[in-house]
């Protein structure tokens, strides 16, 4: 079956020219319709009280996403708590680190997050066992990262902060697409809730997430794109490895994520895992821009030595002291003694006679 139109089950990406399906619209002429089944809606801070759960007594948080983040310090706001400095922010990706930025002042020795996947997270948390966790998530029973907490038996608490609540999908005709893209479990009910015929109806169903395909198993729904894989780690590669006839691979489970990756924090470097990239183009680009990238690293790097040599020689210079050398005295001589003649006074000479008289 071929792939001409396709229902994706997100908001539409802000810049689609740097989207992963900017390669699917211009390369194979795909139609794309971009709409959330379903709407976040938080908890109110009456509700949340109920639970019994005082932010305060915690030393770290969770953070899976960055609406668990606005929501979390939505709760903090309306229930006027607040946080110390000491707080530890554990987050599953990069991205979501940085998010705290809108809210928080930043420093990397109270903020980790992941390489790539919540197991990466969940590795740099289990370093980190004394602490308590506080886990600010939707009000699910259970999904793939309490799963992954419960599994690495790490001790924390959820705080069901939001709700998820399926949206009207009445207004699309499902005849007119050729594939459904489902990336969360809510998002499989909603598609079950407003299309109940779905898992009779022909249509191609692609799904990302490990909890995402359970939910598909459960409604009887048969399940035709996968990912995460091997070699389509993105739901955009998956869909043109379909459509080009190529094989997907194997699902990549949460066993398999921890091995390949990674975790880091702030405060140290790391080595995130390399996407496989099946458009040769594409790969071939990114590796000259990943060279020119290094060229330029080594360029700065040479001229800040020279820089820093250049400081050096120039404080040594300043710091050792330049000794002049006075003119040399002329050794004393001894001036020669001058020889004063005695001047001879003349003698008298008395005349006898004068003397007589």
């Amino acid at each position: 079956m071929k792939i001409k139109k396709i229902l994706v089950s997100q908001p539409a990406p802000a810049d689609l020219e740097k989207s992963p399906y900017r390669n699917l619209i211009q390369k194979h002429g795909i139609d794309i319709t971009f709409y959330k089944f379903f709407e976040v809606v938080g908890i109110t801070a009456s509700d949340f009280r109920k639970t019994r759960i005082h932010i305060g007594e915690y030393s770290a948080i969770i953070f899976n996403s960055k609406q668990s983040i606005d929501h979390f310090f939505r709760m903090l706001k309306e229930l006027r708590e607040t946080v110390g400095e000491e707080m530890k922010y554990f987050c599953a990706t990069e991205s979501i680190a940085l998010y705290l930025q809108n809210y928080i002042q930043y420093r990397k020795r109270k903020v980790f997050f992941g390489a790539q996947y919540f197991s990466d997270l969940v590795e740099i948390i289990g370093k980190h066992r004394d602490e308590k966790y506080l886990f600010p998530c939707s009000d699910e029973k259970q999904t793939e990262y309490t799963k992954a907490l419960d599994k690495a038996k790490i001790k924390y608490t959820k705080a069901p902060m939001y709700t998820s609540v399926p949206r009207d999908l009445s207004r699309f005709n499902l005849d007119d697409y050729d594939a459904i893209c489902l990336f969360s479990p809510v998002g499989v009910r909603s598609l079950v809730k407003n299309f109940p015929d779905i898992k009779d109806r022909n249509i191609i169903i692609a799904a990302f997430g490990s909890s995402t395909h359970a939910a598909l198993k459960e409604n009887g729904i048969k399940l035709t794109i996968a990912a995460p894989t091997q070699v389509a780690p993105s739901m955009a590669m998956a869909l043109e490895n379909h459509i080009l006839g190529r094989q997907q691979g194997s699902v990549i489970s949460l066993k398999g994520e921890s091995k390949r990756s990674k975790s880091a924090s702030l405060s140290g470097s790391s080595k995130h895992a390399k996407p496989v990239i099946a458009n040769k183009e594409i790969y071939k680009k990114r590796m000259e821009e990943k060279k020119a990238q290094a060229a330029a690293r080594r360029a700065a790097r040479a001229a800040e030595r020279a820089k820093q040599e250049q400081e050096e020689a120039a404080q040594k210079a300043v710091a050792k002291p330049v000794k002049k050398e006075l003119p040399k005295a002329a050794p004393a001589t001894k001036a020669p003694a001058k020889k004063v003649a005695a001047k001879k006074t003349p003698a008298v000479k008395v005349s006898k006679s004068k003397a007589t008289t």
